[in-house]
């Protein structure tokens, strides 16, 4: 590897020196048209397939040498006789992409701005060169050149147009690294790319914009893009290096005022809009954020505070939309996948709701078969409902008559090779490797298990979990001779639930243990479950801990008791995976360093352009978040165990247990106990668990990450001093650390950013999160989760007690079927969260996926060749690694993928179609 990026230093270092060469004589008139598709080395080198599936436009046509200045005898006179014209033409294209569906107003708007671009108000540009005047000492610029042929083109078909502008510019003009882009229009469009060409001998510009330009009623300034040639901030040329300082300022605003959707600023807040006080004491949340809660920080909005609470911020309810910086908002094809998927949502969600209110009764499923009516038969049969019912609800019954099939799930992929595998203590094993939350298993090296929490309070730290529990479960070894052999492991939901159980038992229709788990590795290489603690919490401070301990059943009425036991297990682990491992340690810690980018690096930056594919649609998912997922009475608190306490056991996390230091695969596999270092393995550890398919595949993506980041990195910091002296590089990761994580900002082990090596790691570990494990964590929710009783959100009843309730146990052992989906999420609750999960794992039509090309349209995404090389390796590798997790699903020995009825691991393949797939790494957190 360090061979190959010796040679693409020297790649780059050669495209230097070519661009300071000096330059070869001016064409003829007759070379000057240039060939309608031709494709520069630049484009040669780039991916698979280009995103947006426009071809690179040529921006100069046959009659552009007949507009040099008047006088001259034409470019190829000039050559051909020493002498330069003062005057060189020049043309920029640009490529549009409209919207493919507009309502009235928006066609309307169209029209007018057709007719105001015949009247003079077009879009007007202005090329910037790198160099300086003399005389004034500011940027070389071109004057005003407006779009021509806006008007003509209101007509043309298709999703992109392009159109074109004319300048006559100085022949020493230089090279235009800059453009300015002024919409005179009403509304605003999508710019995706500019190409300029001409009589200049830099030779073609690539302008990679993929930005929203406001009419310059709404924002006043002109609107710049840079060219894609990276600039360290040091490296600026004189013409950019205020247009570089002057849009980095006007991104990060003054942090006052209300932020309107058409704005482009990025700043910080806390979550102090998750509650809504205003609707009554049961609608108030903490404020995530701050001394007292520490938590990250979110992008600020600006938003009024409430009328009841000066430190709640307002809300803004759905279907209104909040704000984020224009370009984070989901583009017209994502925006209608997920309309589509909340559609689904609002059906699925919706009708139950309107029943269960209409029958004045709760809904539980009555049989395994009414849940398997989920998938078969739809909302209609499922519930038994009468055709009088039906008419009540003009909306249902519409809906019946027009969307016939609308209301019925999708089978998930979890019941498609073997429908009673969930039963199986093996299977319940397996997913703890191969399922949604494949990151909370442990090495268990201390026996019994001992909490952290204050025994002052919360009694004695030990568990109640002893050896005599498990002896006759470990293959004749001793507790300490399985631990020694590294045989044990844990599922410790203890002290993330056991603070807040006695809020959440109050809740009426939950209840909630505190789990341990304990699994021994078999000699077949799989895990079985052979104990499981459940606790509440004590009655008075100090006090002994409630608490009783499960092992595998001998008979009937045990073998309830454990099914029942394994599904209070699941409903922990489904909480701790959706506000801890998915909200918390992708979604929210991902968003400082998005904001911080954006705030501290020029767009022209190396670094920058390297994040910019990985934060996509980041913010955007993150608000829509706020406003119906974590908020009050939102999604999660409606269908997951820890309800109103969510925010709260999530800052808990964050709080005692989250270090960015540790949040790469290798080291978490190391802090989990699950691996341990091996400098001769091929990615320097060693797993436990040698079936391990997360993390398997995890360290080849991690591996495929890592080498392109290093790669990338050398181009540009061959040393420390390059790395210390980048002023925008430290802003960022300054104020990504001492703002947007400013609650822990004192911690100790905050990674250094001093050399190329702690910048790589640094830069690994953001996108190996904003990927591959966020890919690990969401795209299975679904698929592996919709089968509510193999993984319940909540529970509504704790085991029977017969000294607790007598007559709930006799009713237990009378009808013990009963008893278990009684204690299920009832029917509303569980199609609010199927349908929720379900939208929640699907791909959108137009989602990135990594190591796929990066040609964005008409300009690559860089201009250095050097990049595009690493980048082309990068995506060979990421090719390798879904070759090998193929090969991998089939291979028997590997018993946690392969073997009857065991679904595949496809989580951490980097390829998909759209829709509900169970597979698929896109390049950022998009949903």
């Amino acid at each position: 590897m360090a061979a190959s990026c010796r040679e693409i230093a020297a790649l780059r270092r050669a495209t230097v020196a070519a661009r300071t060469a000096p330059a070869p004589a001016r064409r003829g008139a007759s070379e000057l048209c240039l060939a309608p598709f031709h494709r520069t080395p630049q484009q040669q080198g780039m991916g698979r397939r280009q995103r947006r599936g426009v071809k690179v436009v040529a921006a100069i046509s046959e009659d552009l040498p007949r507009l040099a200045a008047p006088g001259g005898k034409g470019p190829g006179a000039a050559a051909g006789e020493g002498r330069r014209p003062e005057k060189v033409a020049v043309r920029a294209a640009l490529t549009v992409r409209r919207k493919q569906k507009e309502d009235l107003k928006e066609a309307v708007a169209g029209h007018l701005d057709a007719l105001w671009d015949m009247l003079g108000r077009s879009v007007a540009l202005e090329l910037i060169s790198t160099k300086i005047h003399p005389r004034t000492k500011k940027p070389l610029q071109s004057g005003q050149a407006s779009i021509k042929d806006w008007c003509q083109k209101r007509g043309v078909k298709g999703e992109h147009v392009v159109y074109t502008a004319e300048f006559m510019v100085d022949a020493d003009f230089g090279e235009p690294s800059a453009i300015t882009v002024a919409n005179r229009h009403h509304r605003e469009f999508f710019l995706e790319s500019i190409v300029v060409e001409g009589g200049l001998p830099c030779g073609p510009v690539y302008f990679a914009c993929n930005s929203w330009v406001q009419s310059t009623r709404e924002l006043p300034s002109k609107r710049v893009f840079f060219s894609n040639k990276p600039y360290l901030p040091s490296e600026t040329p004189p013409g950019l290096r205020e247009l570089r300082e002057k849009e980095l300022t006007d991104l990060r605003g003054d942090g006052t005022g209300v932020r309107k959707l058409s704005d482009r600023i990025y700043d910080y807040a806390t979550y102090n809009d998750l509650g809504n006080p205003d609707r009554g004491k049961e609608f108030t949340r903490p404020i995530l954020g701050g001394e007292k809660i520490p938590y990250p920080r979110r992008c600020r909005t600006g938003r009024p505070p409430t009328d009841t609470n000066m430190m709640a911020e307002s809300r803004v309810e759905k279907p209104h939309r909040i704000y984020v910086p224009r370009d984070e908002a989901f583009e017209e094809l994502k925006q209608g996948a997920f309309s589509s998927g909340r559609l689904r949502a609002v059906l699925h969600t919706l009708i139950p709701s309107m029943i269960a209110t209409i029958s004045a009764e709760t809904h539980n499923f009555q049989g395994f078969h009414h849940v398997d009516n989920l998938y078969k038969e739809g909302l209609r049969l499922k519930l038994g409902l009468q055709e009088h019912l039906f008419q009540k609800i003009p909306l249902v019954q519409k809906i019946q008559e027009s969307s016939e099939g609308m209301l019925r799930y999708d089978t998930p992929s979890i019941l498609s090779r073997d429908k009673f595998a969930w039963l199986r203590d093996d299977e319940f094993a397996r997913q703890t490797v191969a399922g949604i939350n494949p990151v909370n298993i442990e090495r268990l090296t201390v026996f019994p298990p001992v909490s952290k929490l204050d025994p002052a309070i919360y009694g004695s730290p030990e568990s109640s979990i002893t050896e005599a529990h498990i002896a006759g479960q470990l293959d004749g070894l001793t507790v300490q001779q399985a631990m020694d052999e590294a045989k044990l492991f844990v599922l410790d939901y203890h002290d993330a639930y056991l603070p807040f159980l006695d809020r959440i038992n109050a809740i009426e229709g939950r209840k909630a243990y505190a789990t341990r788990t304990i699994l021994f590795l078999t000699q077949a290489g799989t895990l079985k479950p052979i104990a499981i603690e459940l606790c509440l919490p004590p009655s008075q401070p100090g006090e002994p801990r409630p608490s009783k301990v499960l092992t595998p059943p001998c008979d009937a009425t045990s073998n309830w008791l454990w099914m029942l036991a394994k599904a209070h297990v699941s409903s922990n682990d489904a909480g701790v995976h959706q506000l801890v491992n998915h909200w918390l340690r992708t979604h929210a810690i991902m968003e400082p360093f998005i904001l911080a980018a954006h705030r501290r690096m020029s767009a022209m930056h190396p670094i920058f352009k390297l994040l910019h594919p990985h934060m996509r649609y980041t913010l955007e998912i993150n608000a829509l978040a706020r406003q119906s997922l974590i908020s009050a009475d939102g999604v999660i608190e409606s269908c997951f165990t820890p309800g109103p306490v969510s925010g709260e056991i999530s800052a808990a996390y964050y709080r005692n247990h989250w270090r960015f230091d540790l949040e790469g695969l290798p080291a978490d596999l190391l802090r989990r106990g699950v691996a341990v270092e091996d400098p001769a393995q091929p990615h320097g550890i060693r797993l436990l668990i040698e079936d391990y398919p997360y993390a398997n595949d995890g360290l080849l993506l991690w591996s495929a990450i890592s080498n392109w980041v290093e790669s990338y990195v050398q181009l540009y910091y061959p040393d420390a001093a390059t790395v210390q002296s980048d002023d925008e590089l430290q802003g960022w990761y300054h104020e990504t650390v001492n703002v947007g994580h400013a609650d822990l900002r004192h911690a100790p082990w905050w990674p250094p950013l001093s050399t190329p090596e702690d910048l790589a790691s640094v830069l690994t570990t953001l996108i190996w999160l904003a990927s591959a494990q966020h890919a690990a964590l969401n795209f299975g929710q679904y698929p592996l989760g919709g089968y509510v009783p193999n993984r319940p959100p909540l529970m509504r009843r704790l085991l029977p007690d017969p000294e607790r309730d007598a007559v709930e146990y006799a009713g237990f052992l009378a009808d013990p079927h009963r008893f278990f989906l009684n204690a299920m999420p009832g029917v509303l609750e569980a199609t609010k969260f199927m349908a929720v999960v379900d939208t929640l794992s699907t791909h959108s039509p137009d989602e990135e996926y990594l190591g796929e090309g990066r040609d964005e349209g008409a300009a690559p995404w860089t201009g250095d060749a050097g990049a595009v090389a690493a980048h082309r390796m990068f995506s060979a590798d990421v090719r390798r690694a879904e070759e090998i997790i193929e090969l991998r699903n089939a291979d028997q020995s590997r018993k946690n993928r392969c073997g009857a009825g065991v679904l595949p691991y496809e989580l951490l393949a980097p390829s998909s179609p759209p829709g509900v797939t169970c597979r698929g790494v896109p390049n950022s957190i998009s949903i």
